[in-house]
């Protein structure tokens, strides 16, 4: 066993503990938050579907990778291959389409009272149970149909390659797959990819109107880096940072898995890596960003 191959279980193993400890405690701390108010907000409830989402992407890619980092290759046959592939693609969409959501609830939550938004705000927090159940839904439907679709067309002899994910390998379809992926996953998750960066540039103009106007009223000794306003900027920033980059990468590398004639193995291997990055550190993300460090606390 050579270091690369070292360095890589070891990414694993630690990816997959952090990821299960801090989004299945987040899951239980909002389940236990519900149990005594018998409600949740908005945002916790967004949230919590969020945590959900990443579990679900930790269990189906991070844990059959880790067993085929260790050693063993091909321990699935062709039905669970094609479900733990389903299953990802399903919870990865899931992840993206309830960050948009929450994105998008906090711009319409924190926008000034003249904003086309403020017809919106309270009929907008009735719908979040509503919207993350429809996204569910969706997604499962979505994806669904590949998983059917693989099936259908097992038999067809219009094969291109076998594509290896490491504890598995499948033989691709035809190009009418590929392209129907395209239209309803791909395109569907730059939408939302758009729609995140849109809301959260919305959040930062408008926090920075407001410093700009409450400026006045802070201590003439405090920094204005200290502000709440900017601590705010930050921290959406640093979201949105985070979310962007490894989601744009594992993207890509996806991609470059998909649609190339070519399989690289050090590609193989790297992709888990990327795409299990948000997933797991994505509740460290959301404590330091809502403050639920404090909220733990105080429960």
């Amino acid at each position: 066993m050579n270091l690369y191959n070292l360095t890589i279980r070891i990414i694993f193993m630690s990816q997959i503990t952090i990821g299960i400890l801090g989004n299945f405690s987040l899951i239980f701390y909002y389940l236990i938050l519900y149990y005594r108010q018998c409600t949740l907000k908005p945002t916790d409830l967004i949230l919590l579907h969020i945590m959900a989402a990443n579990a679900v992407i930790i269990l189906s890619l991070g844990v059959p990778n880790t067993m085929s980092a260790f050693g063993l290759k091909q321990f699935v046959n062709d039905f669970a291959c094609k479900l733990l592939l389903y299953i990802q693609g399903f919870g990865r969409s899931v992840s993206i389409s309830t960050t948009c959501l929450l994105s998008v609830f906090q711009a319409m939550t924190i926008s000034p009272r003249e904003s086309c938004w403020k017809g919106h705000k309270a009929r907008a927090a009735n719908y979040i149970c509503c919207s993350t159940s429809l996204l569910w839904v969706l997604h499962m439907l979505i994806h669904s149909i590949f998983f059917v679709y693989t099936f259908i067309k097992r038999n067809s002899k219009n094969v291109t390659r076998e594509q290896e994910f490491g504890f598995c390998s499948i033989v691709g379809q035809e190009e009418i797959s590929e392209s129907l992926y395209v239209a309803l996953v791909v395109c569907p998750e730059v939408l939302f990819s758009v729609l995140i960066t849109w809301s959260s540039t919305s959040m930062i103009v408008i926090l920075y109107r407001h410093k700009q106007r409450v400026q006045h009223i802070h201590s003439f000794h405090s920094s204005s880096r200290n502000s709440p306003e900017s601590r705010a900027t930050q921290n959406i920033l640093a979201l949105e940072f985070y979310f962007m980059v490894f989601y744009a990468f594992s993207s890509i590398l996806r991609g470059c898995i998909t649609f190339s004639h070519n399989q690289y193995l050090w590609l193989v291997k790297i992709t888990p890596l990327v795409s299990l990055c948000f997933p797991t550190f994505a509740p460290f993300v959301f404590i330091s960003h809502y403050s639920i460090a404090s909220r733990l606390c105080l429960a």
